[in-house]
Formats: C-alpha cells, sequence, structure tokens
C-alpha cells in the first residue's frame, strides 16, 4: 500500500467516507478548487461529502502527509547510517502519529555528546551487559574489572553503566509508547499557587489548589490553569497518583529489562529503572503531556471560537432598512450614524446627553429629527459604556415623537470589533473624511442590517466571540476562522451589484485582489447586467470565474438564473426542466406548484448526476433563499441597567453573546454578560451547550446568584427556577467566568426633558 492509499484510508475511517470519496476530493482540492465550491458543484464527484468533511479532509490531509515526509525522511536517515533492519523499516511504516514516528527515531537521531556517549568511550558498556547478564554477581565486583585512568572508582564506573542504561531506556520506543499510554490514562494535572501570589493572581483563586485527571479536563479550566502558569501565579504538575501511581510507573519502566529477581543484579537493574523514571521519563512524559495538553485544548478553544463565529455571521439580518447607528459613550458623546436601506451613509452626529455637557433635551431632539427626516425603522445601539443609559434616552424620544410617524425599532447590537474596523485602512478608504469614532457607528448600524456583511470588515478574532484566543495557536486560528468566514459568506450567496470587496474577498475563487478588480470595474462600467459579465474583470480567468459564479447574485437581471444558486454551467440542464414544465422561467422560479410534476431523474445525463438535478429544483422552487434565520431581537427589563440592579429571582430576557463547553454567556443588558451554566440550560442533562443554545438566540432567564465584586451573574434557563447559590457552586466545580464586557461609567443624573415637540421643530428647520 503506497503513502496516497494510506492516507485515502486513514481519514475516510476518521470522516465516514470510502477512500474513493477521498481521493476524489484530493484531486479537486489539489487542482485549486475551494471546499465551498467543491461541497456545493462537485457532489457527484466527491459522492455527496459536505463543507465540514472536506475541511477536516483537508486538514488531516495536510498532517498525514507531513507525516509521511517525515517517514520517509527518516527511513533515509537511517538507511544512510547503515541500520535499516526489516523489523525497523516495518515499524517505522506502521507509525500512525508523528509522536510514535519520532520514538522510534529517537536511537537514531544525531545528538550532542551524551554522558552515555562518554561512558561507552570509557570501555563501560561491556560492564553493563556483564550486569545484564549474570545477575548473581554483585554489580560492584564487577565495576572493580573496569577501572582505568578515565575511571577512577568503582563508583563512577557503575555511574558510567548507569548512564548507558538510561539513556538505553530513553530510546526504547516500546517503552515510552507504555508509559504514554500510562500517563494519559492515570495522570493527574495538579495546580499550586506560587508563594506570594494570592493578590496579584486572585483572578485565577478557583485553581490555587486545583487536581484533576488528566484525562478528563475541560480544555476552558485546562487553558486557565496553562495562562496562570505562563503569568507565574501557578505551576502544575502532571504526574501519576502519588500512592500508587509513581511504583506503577517504575515498574512499567523495569519490565522493560525482562523479569527481575532479587539478585544483586537485578536490584541495581531495578534501582536504575527507578532512577531512571525519577530524573528522565518522568519529565519527558510531563513535557509530552503538556504539550498534548496544550494541543486539544487549543484545538477545542478553537473549534468553539470558529462555531460561535458560525453562528454570529450567520445571525438573522434586520434587512434593507434606514437604520440609525449609536455607539453610546459619556464623556466623549454618543455618536450617530444614519444609513439608509443600502448602508450609504447619508448623516451623523454627536449627542452629549451625558455628563460633561447634560445636554439632554438637544440629543432628544437631533435624535428624533434624524429619525423623521431619514424615515428611520431600525435603531441600533451599541452595547458598550452607556448603553443602558442611551436606550432609555431611545426609549424616551420613540414615546414622543411626532403623530404620523411610525416608531423604529430599537436593538442592542454588539459593538466587539467595532472600534478595530473603525481605526482600520479600510474604515479609512470607506470614509476617508469622517472622524474614527463616527465609522463605529456606521459599523453598529449595519451589521443590525446585515451582520455577514458588515462583519467581515472586522478580523474574526477581534469579534469577541471566543475565550482564551490569545492563547491558542494564531496561525492555526486565523485559518480556522477565514474557513468559517468563507463557508458562512458562500452559504448565504453575495450581491454581485452590492457587495463590499471585503466581503466579495471571501467568495470561492476570488481573494482580496479579485475583489478589488470587481469592484473597480463595477465603478467604471456600472452594475454588472449578468455573471457572465464577470469574464471582462481584469485577472478573473475561466479558473475563478467556476469557484465563484455560483455564489454571486444578480438581482433582476436579464438572466433570471444569476438570481439563484443554480451555476452557469447547469443553466442548459435548468432550462430543460423549465421547458419541461410548459411556462416561461420568470413564472417557474419560485412556484413550486409548478414543479410538483418533474421528476429529478429524467434529467440525469453523463454531465450532471441526481444531487445536481435536485439541488437545480430545491433552487428553482426557492431561488436564492436565505439560510439564515427570521429577524428577532431580545428586551430587556427596564431599570435594571447595572450588575448592582440584579437579584436572584429576576426573570429577564437576553441575547446569547457566546457558547462554552461549560455554558452560554447571556447578554441581559447590564454591560456585564451573565453564565447559565451547562447544568442550568435546560431540565435535562445537556452534554453539549449547543443542543440548547447558539450565538445571537434570544432566550428567557432567571437570576441565581450575583457576585458583585468578581462581576460575576449566575442565571439558569431551566423551568424548575435553577439551583440556589450553593448548589450553583458545587456544581461549577470549581466556576471558570472570566469577567467579561466593559466597565460601565455611572453618568451624572440627566437633566430633566424639557418640550421635545418644540425642540424637534427647531432642529428640523435646521436640517
Amino acid at each position: 500500500m503506497d503513502a496516497n492509499d494510506r492516507i485515502a484510508r486513514k481519514i475516510a475511517a476518521e470522516i465516514s467516507a470510502t477512500p474513493a470519496q477521498v481521493i476524489a476530493a484530493t484531486g479537486l482540492l489539489d487542482g485549486g478548487a475551494t471546499v465551498p465550491f467543491v461541497a456545493r458543484y462537485r457532489k457527484e464527484v466527491t459522492g455527496g461529502l459536505d463543507d465540514t468533511q472536506l475541511r477536516n479532509l483537508s486538514e488531516r490531509l495536510a498532517y498525514l502527509r507531513e507525516l509521511e515526509s517525515r517517514r520517509a525522511a527518516i527511513v533515509e536517515s537511517i538507511k544512510a547510517q547503515g541500520k535499516l533492519t526489516e523489523d525497523l523499516a516495518r515499524a517505522i511504516a506502521g507509525a500512525e502519529t508523528k509522536a510514535t514516528l519520532e520514538d522510534i527515531y529517537l536511537p537514531y537521531k544525531p545528538k550532542r555528546r551524551t554522558k552515555a556517549m562518554i561512558a561507552r568511550e570509557n570501555g563501560l558498556e561491556p560492564l553493563l551487559r556483564a550486569i545484564q547478564d549474570n545477575r548473581a554477581a554483585d554489580p560492584e565486583t564487577l565495576a572493580a574489572g573496569y577501572l582505568t585512568e578515565a575511571v577512577a572508582d568503582v563508583k563512577a564506573a557503575l555511574d558510567g553503566a548507569r548512564d548507558i542504561l538510561v539513556e538505553e531506556l530513553s530510546e526504547n520506543a516500546v517503552l515510552l509508547g507504555r508509559l504514554r499510554d500510562f500517563m494519559q490514562a492515570e495522570a493527574v494535572i495538579h495546580a499550586k499557587l506560587v508563594e506570594g501570589k494570592e493578590q496579584v493572581g486572585a483572578k485565577f483563586s478557583d485553581y490555587f489548589d486545583q487536581r484533576e485527571k488528566w484525562a478528563t479536563i475541560p480544555a476552558h479550566r485546562a487553558l486557565a490553569i496553562l495562562r496562570a502558569a505562563k503569568e507565574e501565579v501557578l505551576t502544575i504538575e502532571i504526574a501519576p497518583e502519588p500512592e500508587t501511581g509513581t511504583a506503577r510507573a517504575e515498574g512499567i519502566v523495569s519490565a522493560a529489562l525482562g523479569r527481575l529477581g532479587e539478585g544483586p543484579g537485578d536490584k541495581w537493574l531495578r534501582k536504575v529503572a527507578g532512577w531512571c523514571w525519577r530524573v528522565r521519563l518522568s519529565n519527558t512524559m510531563y513535557i509530552d503531556l503538556l504539550t498534548e495538553l496544550r494541543t486539544r485544548s487549543h484545538a477545542e478553544a478553537i473549534r468553539v471560537f470558529a462555531r460561535n463565529l458560525k453562528d454570529l455571521l450567520l445571525a438573522s439580518p434586520a434587512g434593507a432598512r434606514p437604520t440609525i447607528g449609536l455607539d453610546p459613550g459619556i464623556r466623549t458623546g454618543v455618536k450617530l450614524a444614519a444609513v439608509d436601506a443600502t448602508g450609504k451613509l447619508v448623516a451623523t452626529d454627536t449627542l452629549y446627553p451625558f455628563q460633561p455637557k447634560n445636554d439632554l433635551r438637544g440629543a432628544e431632539a437631533a435624535l428624533a429629527a434624524a429619525i423623521v427626516k431619514h424615515k428611520i425603522e431600525l435603531i441600533a445601539i451599541g452595547n458598550g459604556t452607556a448603553s443602558r443609559e442611551t436606550e432609555r434616552m431611545v426609549a424616551d424620544v420613540l414615546k414622543r415623537l411626532p403623530a404620523g410617524v411610525k416608531a423604529p425599532v430599537k436593538v442592542i447590537v454588539s459593538e466587539a470589533g467595532a472600534s478595530v474596523y473603525s481605526a482600520s485602512e479600510l474604515a479609512a478608504r470607506e470614509f476617508p473624511g469622517l472622524d474614527v469614532s463616527l465609522r463605529g457607528a456606521v459599523s453598529i448600524a449595519r451589521r443590525l442590517q446585515d451582520p455577514l456583511a458588515e462583519l467581515v470588515k472586522v478580523p474574526p478574532e477581534s469579534i469577541g466571540v471566543g475565550q482564551y484566543q490569545h492563547d491558542v495557536d494564531q496561525r492555526q486560528l486565523a485559518k480556522t476562522l477565514e474557513a468559517v468566514v468563507e463557508d458562512a459568506v458562500n452559504a448565504v450567496g453575495v450581491d454581485l451589484n452590492t457587495a463590499s470587496a471585503p466581503l466579495l474577498a471571501h467568495v470561492a475563487g476570488l481573494g482580496p485582489s479579485l475583489a478589488q478588480n470587481i469592484v473597480a470595474h463595477r465603478d467604471a462600467a456600472g452594475a454588472f447586467a449578468s455573471r457572465a459579465a464577470l469574464k471582462k474583470v481584469t485577472g478573473l480567468g475561466p479558473r475563478a470565474f467556476e469557484q465563484c459564479a455560483g455564489f454571486l447574485r444578480i438581482r433582476d437581471g436579464k438572466e433570471p438564473l444569476d438570481a439563484s444558486s443554480v451555476h452557469p454551467e447547469a443553466y442548459g440542464v435548468a432550462r430543460k426542466i423549465v421547458a419541461a414544465c410548459g411556462r416561461d422561467i420568470r413564472q417557474i422560479m419560485g412556484d413550486g406548484a409548478a414543479l410538483k410534476g418533474i421528476r429529478a431523474e429524467q434529467f440525469v445525463d453523463d454531465s450532471f448526476g441526481l444531487p445536481t438535478i435536485r439541488d437545480i429544483l430545491s433552487e428553482l422552487e426557492k431561488p436564492g433563499r436565505d439560510p439564515r434565520p427570521s429577524f428577532v431581537t431580545a428586551s430587556f427589563a427596564d431599570g435594571i441597567e447595572d450588575i448592582k440592579d440584579l437579584r436572584p429571582g429576576m426573570a429577564l430576557e437576553g441575547t446569547v453573546t457566546n457558547v462554552a463547553a461549560f455554558g452560554a454567556f447571556v447578554d441581559i443588558g447590564v454591560h456585564q454578560d451573565g453564565l447559565v451554566h451547562i447544568s442550568q440550560l435546560a431540565d435535562r442533562f445537556v452534554k453539549d451547550p449547543n443542543e440548547v443554545v447558539k450565538v445571537g438566540d434570544v432566550v428567557k432567564v432567571r437570576v441565581t446568584e450575583v457576585d458583585v465584586p468578581r462581576k460575576r451573574i449566575a442565571l439558569t434557563m431551566r423551568k424548575d427556577g435553577g439551583s440556589s447559590a450553593r448548589e450553583a457552586q458545587a456544581e461549577r466545580n470549581p466556576k471558570s467566568q472570566p469577567a467579561r464586557g466593559p466597565k460601565t461609567a455611572k453618568p451624572a443624573a440627566p437633566e430633566q426633558p424639557g418640550a421635545l415637540g418644540a425642540a424637534l421643530l427647531n432642529a428640523l428647520r435646521k436640517g
């Protein structure tokens, strides 16, 4: 079996596919096809592998190819040393992980001069063999025969023999494998406080003396402990259970020397085996297990981040409706930006309803004037400092709008990443003459209209739906999050004539350069009349067109199919289906009843199989459908604006902002997200919080515990009212809720509103 077959079989088993499917998908990906394109338009080739399977395939393919490359290099290295035997070659070929492969290679790996090498040079290897061969003899008596100028005494001779044996044991691949298996099953991770670090490390107080099985410690707790160790608040020990584990580990090392009796040589060998464990192998295992713990914890943190990001990107859009974005602030004022239904900026302002200016009446008048003038239907309020105070001001304005003016819907919107976007080069190009602080308000307004289109402008790691994101492998994090954004953008589809360059850049087959070329062409030549017109864009060749065309939409164009996800390569078969219905294509699209009598099987040919025909029928029935859910919002309780306003038993509504392995964080409007622990998510056992909630969900919760000094809020979604504070503490064991959200500055008492109507008329006359 060659390397490619071995890789295909292994991946197939891991992603529940066949080797043939893996080989087919690998060929497409190696040929430059993107995952979204393969998943959507090459189902016949891959046997219907979905985007998740293809992402896993791509990731594992890279790892296993690196493994095969390393395997070949090791074989060549050992062969060059003249030490490659059939058994060794078989062992190398059978190694399934990089760790196992490196264990096998260890004795043959070029190394610096070691104590064992010096001992061999001093002629002490025969002494070791003599001790091993004659267990009844006294090792000290045997050692007396190996004294030389370089070996001064019996102790030096026995130390040299010990060094040789320790190196042999430390390079024994079978022994290392057994020890690793033992440690992975039995090891305990023990975090201990560094003396004198109680105050500086107070946020890690839950872990000051934490013991937990290495195999089962949750990723979020492992990451907290690893961070505390990095900050030198805690030390970490990973070792077998102290009472019996150490003896068992030493026994595994001793067993590698064969059956040991009670002779003088046996006792010496057993003693060396114990010394080898304590001095060398326990540290090797510690490093291995710490590395693996870090790797698996990072992988889980990245997975959670990716899942939350996907939910956020695919959150329900409010739609093309005139919107005001408010970026709350106290001393610096509330930044206002009004955008039209297409997201175009039409007005900006800065309101000062709070200290030090306290111009509440002027702020209310200006907001009301903007609502009336621009026919605003939505108001997006950033959830940072002064958010609730700003929301209260907005509510007062909405109550007193002039007769005949329909009150807009106000929504609290996450402003995570808005400041990053505001200061970016992209924002500077979009709004060259606009103050940085006002750009944030534009972003807040637009992300309510279409979260996906706006959030793609923000680096994914700045969106704030991950935990310990700065601790994990940043290269892997960026790669994973980019894949999430790509899949989300292509799942929804992109309007070719309105999409920004950052949004287009995530379409399969494009990228930043081609996206800029598309926008430049659109600006110069006007809106694209058809998908085919894309071929006129500079640098956009046949391969790029093939990859991107199906994900780009043209509304109300001369080709109706351009508004759907039907790929241009399949327009011919789509028209055959339409012809079979005997009606015009514009009448057919969106009319499920007209397609009821169509049998997909009758349109299958050499080019298009059943999966593609079924996709075309589905798309004709609901062309260009948006997979995102309907728009809903949470209503925050009046008078609950700060954590100090909360009391156990309060029933509230909120929006899920983050989902972790241990539960879900919910924004309830007090600038500090509350935690619904996994045990409090439902009146049943929940293994994975994502079974119950996802980012963006509007949920009803009840407060069970409030810890003001540590800014912790415990919530429940259970119908029985949840656990008591003591039970919740026991269930968390330990609590591990990091502080989230900005601190809230307490504003001065606002000025009482006066005659809003008169002020509004004055403002409108000025506008």
